[in-house]
């Protein structure tokens, strides 16, 4: 096992892997921008060093200067942590070239998975079911109509690169697509330097839902059950859970054979997830593949009982899995939240000082945060505050747990999403589990109070 590491995050996660590491009894090395100074992930690491000025482009995204301070604090490995640099192939490689591990699958992998386009083909070819449409690049905004009268309307017109909804559209008609398609391929280029686009036929109000995956060198891939995604706001996922209360028992089986084939075709290693879009009629389709830990990993920690994090850890060592897919089983629901700092009406975020956090305690509330009173939500970073994840014996269990945690979940200085979150946990169709990537949309309006 390694001594120390370096975890090129910032937040909630780099406190996450702190926690697994102090625990296993690994030295940890942080970055932290200069707006980060104070931050809990520098206090908490057994050493820290400044990495630039508050922008993340100056700072978090430096590769070359975080690999030098790698090397210069003696850490013998990198954990990526989420967002940031860890689906960035150049920067895995170049960890490795400097003599280091990688917390993650290899660089060309990443490289493949991290193209939708290239992904959709390699499915393909495993015979995993991809949603219908091309598994080329479109050359302009001619072409795509062209492709979108083959398919018909409405199409999903996305960035080959993108991720959490940017460069993603849903067009109903023709001139609607020759705008969205300049629009959202300048805004490709502008977040990931790629504006490659392609288009998908649109699964109508479909499931969201994500098989966790671990797998080793030896080769050996076992699936951790699913998570249901489906409550999301503009392609953002909002609440996830697990097990899925939509897919029946024989459907679970074949979405976990088909993620274990996905990860076997292309020789994945290290923690991971694939996404599928799952019909009315509990057909499922390839969506992409996430070559990382994910934000909701929790709630696949609390069915199952394993540490997600410290298996990162074992597998990037060397280590085999002590596990086979048949020892793994599942215990009780669990339900994680995201908390933003934002506007609960505009959905703006909302910066500034949080002057008062009082945290809901109980027997299966877990949190996992990196701020507390005092602490700056600045505008450099994405505005999720904090994540709460509850757990019961059943669904039941856990979405009444998770209506009294969140009114007492307290927050003062700053405007948070928990009047959201308080009324689609109180939503008789989210009770009963009727949550499809429409939710949001179809159940929850705004308004001032």
């Amino acid at each position: 096992m390694f001594q120390k590491i370096l975890i090129a995050n910032r937040g909630e996660i780099a406190r996450r892997i702190i926690r697994t590491c102090q625990t296993l009894g690994i030295e940890t090395v942080t970055i932290y921008s200069e707006a980060d100074a104070d931050s809990l992930h520098v206090q908490e690491a057994t050493e820290s060093y400044c990495v630039g000025p508050a922008p993340v482009a100056k700072s978090y995204l430096q590769m070359d200067d975080i690999i030098a301070i790698a090397k210069k604090s003696g850490a013998e490995a990198v954990h990526p942590g989420y967002g940031l640099l860890s689906e960035n192939a150049h920067f895995a490689q170049a960890v490795v070239d400097a003599g280091l591990v990688f917390i993650g699958p290899h660089a060309d992998v990443i490289a493949a998975m991290g193209s939708k386009v290239e992904a959709r083909k390699r499915m393909e070819q495993a015979g995993i079911p991809i949603v219908p449409g091309v598994n080329e690049a479109l050359a302009d905004a001619e072409e795509a109509v062209a492709v979108a009268a083959r398919f018909g309307y409405p199409v999903m017109l996305k960035a080959s690169a993108g991720g959490g909804g940017i460069g993603m559209q849903l067009v109903h008609d023709e001139q609607t697509l020759r705008e969205a398609f300049d629009s959202n391929q300048k805004r490709a280029t502008n977040f990931f330097g790629d504006g490659t686009m392609f288009i998908e036929k649109f699964i109508e109000n479909p499931h969201h839902i994500e098989v966790q995956i671990i797998a080793d060198a030896s080769g050996q891939v076992v699936p951790l059950f699913e998570r249901e995604c489906s409550v999301q706001r503009r392609n953002q996922k909002v609440i996830e859970e697990a097990p899925s209360p939509f897919i029946s028992a024989h459907t679970r089986e074949k979405m976990l054979d088909a993620a274990v084939k996905a990860a076997a075709s292309i020789g994945y290693t290290n923690a991971g997830t694939i996404e599928f879009l799952v019909d009315s009629e509990q057909q499922f389709y390839f969506l992409e593949m996430n070559t990382r830990l994910q934000v909701e990993h929790p709630v696949t920690e609390e069915i199952t009982g394993l540490d997600l994090v410290e298996w990162q850890l074992r597998i990037a060592a060397g280590e085999k899995l002590a596990f086979t897919r048949e020892q793994v089983t599942r215990n009780g629901h669990a339900i994680e939240v995201r908390i933003y700092a934002e506007n609960p009406v505009t959905f703006f975020p909302s910066p500034g000082t949080i002057t008062a956090l009082s945290l809901p305690q109980g027997e299966g509330v877990r949190h996992e945060i990196a701020v507390q009173a005092g602490s700056v939500m600045t505008p450099f970073y994405d505005p999720m505050l904090a994540k709460m994840i509850v757990t019961g014996a059943d669904r039941y269990d856990a979405c009444e747990k998770l209506l009294v945690a969140l009114a007492n979940y307290k927050v003062e200085g700053i405007q948070t999403n928990i009047p959201m979150l308080l009324h689609i946990a109180a939503h008789e169709q989210f009770k009963n589990g009727h949550t499809t990537t429409k939710f949001v949309e179809q159940y929850y309006t705004p308004t001032l109070t």
